[in-house]
């Protein structure tokens, strides 16, 4: 084995991982994205930031990047980025030219499942689902310590199953995805439209706002239920870890579960459902692993 290199090409900042043989830290940095500078701007900041953090060390393996959004892999270009400037570049030809080094692009729902499947909530199982709940809803699969990411490289997608025939719109194109219900943005648009003001998931929960208006929680916790129970019918994974933004939220955990095991088709599910353990540190990791991926 060789040393690792990690990128995560994140919305507000990017971070460089630098690992040894062992897997253990051997460098790492962290800078701001300064998305609002365009393109240009990010992949500079990206070959800057990756040669500081290869230094002097010997690299033999591919350069593994994550960034939200949906990939092409035949072009390596992104779409549905958080990052807008991003959108329909050339971002691994670029870097590629520029570093005069492999690089491998992965999405960032893919790097998380890597990453905790590796090292964190999930290394003791062999089939890890790994949740992205946050601002989207997204997921990966990760078998024996590999991504899965099927012929059309959308294994893992729960965010756009149809959770409600006809119902809600989602920006993917189609009606009722379990996005359009569950993730961050739309929770917080149901709560707006109930209470006539804005505020984020966390607060509403940790505040207990949704008292003013039940139905929201009971709502969350029913389409929570419902969309992971659909997955776990279907993939029957060792482990469920949650990730994103909302991952903080224990009644997840406790609720969010009992309401998941509810509606699956086992009378007594053994499935864990656990919160990650590396935080917003599993993008890097997860990309720092990709070279070691068939």
């Amino acid at each position: 084995m060789a040393n690792k290199i990690g990128i995560d090409l994140g919305g507000t900042k990017i971070e460089a991982i630098l690992l040894d043989e062992s897997l253990q830290v051997l460098e790492r940095n962290r800078i701001p994205t300064k998305r609002e500078e365009g393109y240009d701007a990010i992949l500079n900041r990206i070959v800057d930031l990756t040669k500081e953090t290869i230094s002097n060390q010997n690299l033999e393996s591919p350069i593994g990047i994550c960034t939200p959004g949906a990939i092409d892999y035949n072009t390596g270009t992104l779409k549905n980025s958080n990052t807008v400037c991003l959108i329909g570049k050339p971002l691994q030809k670029d870097l590629e030219s520029i570093l005069d080094v492999p690089l491998i692009m992965e999405n960032d729902a893919n790097c998380f499942a890597l990453a905790e499947a590796t090292f964190g909530a999930g290394k003791n199982y062999g089939v890890v689902f790994g949740v992205i709940l946050g601002t989207g809803c997204g997921g990966g699969i990760v078998i024996n310590k590999q991504i899965h990411r099927g012929p059309n490289h959308i294994a893992g997608e729960w965010g756009h199953h149809v959770l409600y025939q006809g119902g809600r719109n989602c920006y993917c194109g189609n009606k009722g995805c379990t996005e359009a219900y569950i993730s961050g943005t739309a929770l917080e648009s149901e709560w707006e439209s109930l209470s006539g003001k804005f505020d984020r998931v966390t607060d509403i929960i940790d505040n207990n706002l949704y008292k003013d208006h039940p139905e929201w929680k009971t709502n969350f916790i029913h389409n929570f239920g419902l969309a992971l129970a659909n997955v776990l019918d279907i993939l029957d994974p060792d482990a469920v870890v949650i990730g994103g933004g909302l991952s903080k939220l224990d009644l997840l955990y406790n609720e969010g579960k009992e309401a998941v095991y509810q509606s699956t088709f086992s009378e007594k599910m053994v499935t864990p459902i656990l919160k990650n353990q590396l935080g917003d540190s599993a993008g890097v990791f997860g990309a720092a692993m990709l070279g070691d991926m068939p």
